[in-house]
């Protein structure tokens, strides 16, 4: 990377930092139901809307999560469109599946129940009904939407992508296997139900990989050059929040005060990435999973060290603050900088989120992958040192080595 490609980069990012203060940032209300989910229906009812269109995937289905809603619905008369196949990295095939869907059902109103993926869905839809001569690709990039979507109410059942808060969708062109953000202020769902009793029956695997993927908004957001006094604030909030939660929430999934504080601590961390952007560790990850599926945040916990590692000093300074609000201690900022990194290997290895992703990424693959992930990260990440291409190729190398590498090492070991 040449000195006037970065000063591009920078110039770009800072016309954006110049310019945000004046676009239409907002948080979702967050809404107080005293019966949790099984309430939500009357408030939509009581709104005046008479048909929702309710997002959620197979596995809530199968464990009954959306049901309350879906009785609510009827107890109160609203209409409920259920919408259960959101797969994981929802593609444009199911987007549009849903929006049909919509249409046909005649729906004024979107519920997104589940993780990232349902809620990218839901954001989606709402997108196409608001722009329903825009088709998904038109919509890559920034403020490509700008009308606003219909009613949505964002209910996360993970403590980790904070969705609920943010202005993206993530969704994978199944054809290509790119996978790319639709990033608008519309997108920011209206409101927000926290109900920490969705979450105590998670798999372990997902409490944590969902976990440290809210972990990696915060930190990511924090790190980058885009920063204003409240995402600092949010994303100070959310590193503090994880670190004394997760493991514990882990450990003991029925723990309630632990999964309340994770759902707070994913909360603030979306309000933190939403605005002030992540980096690295999202654009390999989101590369990962347009190409192998690789769960969102399995890919950021592991990627997440190896890249602090890699921007060394041009981080210590944040890092040690970040250090200091965790109970960190050390006699320098490098210091304190590395032992919140190895806090965050410690972690991965209580809960048993390996080092690396081997025996996955085919050598063939590769050289595409830097290129999407380049292309993601520039010029729009405002990351704190820049990545060249063969940075990024050495990257992917050391966090998800091809199989002719990983096989290769088996053999001499």
């Amino acid at each position: 990377m040449n000195i006037f490609q970065k000063a591009w980069y920078r110039t770009y990012q800072k016309t954006i930092y110049i310019v945000s203060p004046f676009l239409k940032w907002r948080q979702p209300q967050l809404l107080n139901l005293e019966g949790g989910i099984a309430d939500l229906p009357k408030f939509i009812k009581d709104k005046g809307f008479d048909s929702v269109l309710l997002v959620t995937d197979p596995m809530l289905m199968k464990l009954g999560m959306p049901q309350p809603i879906i009785d609510g619905c009827e107890k109160v008369g609203l209409h409920c469109a259920l919408f259960s196949e959101v797969c994981p990295n929802p593609t444009i095939d199911i987007v549009e599946q849903a929006l049909q869907m919509y249409k046909d059902e005649k729906c004024q109103c979107i519920i997104a129940l589940g993780g990232g993926s349902s809620m990218d869905c839901a954001k989606a839809v709402g997108a196409r009904v608001a722009k329903p001569n825009k088709q998904i690709p038109q919509m890559k990039g920034i403020l490509k939407v700008g009308k606003k979507l219909p009613t949505l109410v964002a209910i996360p059942t993970t403590a980790g992508t904070g969705s609920e808060t943010t202005l993206a969708a993530v969704i994978t062109n199944s054809q290509t296997h790119e996978k790319y953000a639709i990033n608008d202020h519309a997108l920011i769902p209206e409101y927000a139900l926290l109900d920490a009793t969705l979450t105590t029956g998670l798999p372990k695997h997902i409490t944590s990989t969902t976990g440290m993927d809210a972990l990696t908004h915060a930190v990511e957001a924090y790190i980058g050059k885009g920063n204003t006094k409240q995402t600092k604030a949010d994303a100070e909030k959310a590193v503090k929040l994880i670190f004394d939660n997760l493991v514990t929430a882990y450990n003991d999934g029925q723990n309630l005060e632990a999964r309340e504080n994770m759902l707070k601590g994913a909360f603030y961390a979306g309000a933190a990435f939403t605005r002030a952007y992540v980096g690295y560790v999202h654009a390999m990850a989101h590369t990962m999973g347009g190409f192998y599926h690789t769960p969102h945040g399995l890919a950021n916990s592991v990627i997440l060290p190896h890249i602090l590692d890699w921007f060394g000093s041009s981080i210590y300074k944040k890092l040690a603050k970040l250090a200091d609000i965790v109970g960190i201690d050390g006699d320098s900022a490098e210091v304190k900088a590395k032992k919140f990194i190895q806090a965050i290997k410690d972690m991965n290895k209580a809960m048993d989120i390996p080092e690396k992703i081997e025996n996955v990424v085919e050598e063939k693959d590769l050289p595409t992958m830097v290129d999407r992930a380049y292309a993601e990260a520039h010029p729009l990440y405002p990351v704190p040192k820049f990545m060249n291409k063969k940075d990024l190729e050495n990257m992917f190398r050391q966090v998800c080595p091809p199989k002719s590498e990983s096989a290769n090492k088996s053999e001499q070991e």
